[in-house]
């Protein structure tokens, strides 16, 4: 154990006492967290009116938990990826809908027949044990696949079903290359029901190949080359490294489940394997299977966001930027699908995250589950 790492794995702390849990570790860690992230505490207060107290108190639990909130802000300075924490966001009032959203098993739709309802790539499709390829009829970029799931309900999936969409995902990218070799950028996500996004309920998944990395993956890119020239050190290591630090990581063999410090929404999480690893090795997509089970089963979870961040698929060296990188998967809650209003509003689109679910939280569920 890297020294400093004790200091509170184990130790039942919140995001509300982040600055005491970084103070309490050792120099070498506390260094390492704070080269990484930038955090403040901050306390809001309010004077509301004698006339909300039963409002208040049926809402947030009491009046004075109104009037004096504690705010956690915390910010990547590398990625200037950043997140306000604010507890009482998750007791705020919400208008429900009738129709929830969720899952329809005895549904129809055009994914309950791939074959006869998607269209082909022109060299055909890719077949797994649990999943189907068609080519997306409106398509985010040239060589666009949708990856249909057997089941009909969107979270009718488990280990195995991950694992297969990582096996089809990417031979379904190789064969693409062969008539496109230029294009090396592959992505995989997955918009797990209509709350995430999903346009058709049935289970399915997206596969891209570009000419040119995404954005977002170059900009991991950007930042291991830039954190590397100024520390001498690995980004996506270090990252985890310092997240462990803080007890908000699960390590499985090469591979850590890590609940993010700086989450874009509730409850993300980070599946990051080492350099050089495949992405479908079972080592890291059964480690992804089974983390989208817990999520699923223990956390509660009805709708998420996936996506897998891996450099392109040519020979990498760490010259390039990519050697840093190994396989990365994000996940992200995007809530109760029986609530009208989004998760996401203008602070998310152009200012910074703002998120009521506790990292720390997040992480012993997932220490319990996995």
């Amino acid at each position: 154990m890297t020294p400093g790492r004790a200091a509170v794995r184990g130790r039942a702390t919140r995001i509300t006492r982040l600055p005491e849990a970084v103070a309490a570790l050792d120099a070498a860690a506390r260094e390492r967290v704070e080269r990484l992230f930038e955090i403040q505490r901050s306390v809001g207060t309010t004077e509301p009116p004698a006339a909300m107290d039963a409002w208040l108190e049926g809402h947030f639990g009491s009046v004075d938990a109104v009037r004096r909130q504690t705010i956690v802000r915390v910010v990547n300075r590398w990625s200037l990826d950043g997140t306000l924490f604010s507890s009482l966001r998750a007791r705020r009032p919400m208008e429900v809908a009738e129709d929830d959203g969720g899952a329809d098993p005895g549904g129809a739709d055009p994914f309950c027949d791939p074959e006869e309802q998607t269209p082909a790539a022109d060299w055909g499709r890719v077949r797994g044990v649990h999943a189907i390829t068609g080519a997306n009829a409106a398509k985010y970029d040239a060589h666009h696949a949708v990856i249909v799931f057997a089941h009909h309900d969107p979270l009718a999936f488990d280990r195995g079903t991950v694992i297969d969409l990582f096996d089809v995902g990417r031979r379904w990218a190789d064969r693409a290359r062969q008539d496109d070799p230029q294009a090396t950028a592959y992505l995989l996500t997955w918009n797990c029901g209509l709350r995430a996004g999903a346009s058709i309920r049935h289970g399915h998944a997206q596969a891209l190949l570009g000419r040119g990395h995404y954005p977002r993956v170059m900009r991991l890119r950007r930042d291991a080359v830039a954190y590397r020239a100024a520390t001498g050190r690995g980004y996506p290591a270090d990252l985890v490294d310092a997240h462990r630090d803080l007890g908000l990581v699960v390590d499985r063999g090469p591979v850590s489940v890590v609940a993010v410090l700086n989450p874009v929404k509730e409850r993300e999480l980070l599946v990051v394997g080492p350099p050089g690893m495949d992405e479908r090795d079972e080592a890291f997509a059964g480690v992804v299977g089974e983390t989208l089970v817990a999520y699923r089963d223990r956390l509660g979870v009805r709708a998420f966001n996936l996506a897998l961040h891996i450099p392109p698929l040519f020979d990498r060296t760490a010259g390039d930027g990519w050697g840093d990188i190994g396989p990365m998967v994000h996940v992200v809650d995007r809530g109760n699908p029986a609530v009208r209003s989004s998760d996401i509003g203008s602070m998310e689109l152009f200012a910074a995250s703002v998120v009521s679910a506790d990292p720390f939280t997040l992480a012993a569920q997932l220490r319990e589950a996995l």
